[in-house]
């Protein structure tokens, strides 16, 4: 099997997107704070604990959100541009971002699940 990962990160894909989230400091500022308050309203269950199910939540909202940016930015939706982009797009490994963010901004020990 051929591994394509990128300065640690799944691909290089993955690691641009959490660049992007990372270097610009609205979008740091933004997806912190939504960061904790996802993982505040997670509810743990039988099957994941309150961290994996955050994880899930942040990582729909963070696919769903770069689409919007996508589609606010002109991004076509037909044609090569639109191949192009939604490839690069489906190689985000976005539950792999969303864990490297509960991890980075989340203090576990000092939260208490709902």
């Amino acid at each position: 099997m051929n591994t394509k990962t990128y300065n640690g990160w799944t691909n290089y894909e993955t690691w641009l997107v959490k660049l992007w989230i990372d270097n610009d400091e609205g979008s740091q500022n933004y997806w912190q704070d939504r960061t904790r308050e996802v993982y505040e309203a997670a509810l743990p269950d039988k099957t994941f604990t309150q961290s994996e199910r955050a994880a899930l939540d942040l990582m729909d909202e963070l696919k769903n959100e770069h689409e919007q940016i996508a589609e606010t930015a002109g991004v076509p939706n037909t044609g090569f541009v639109a191949d192009l982009f939604n490839a690069a797009m489906s190689e985000v490994n976005w539950h792999e971002i969303a864990v490297s963010l509960i991890e980075d901004n989340v203090d576990e020990t000092d939260l208490v699940a709902v």
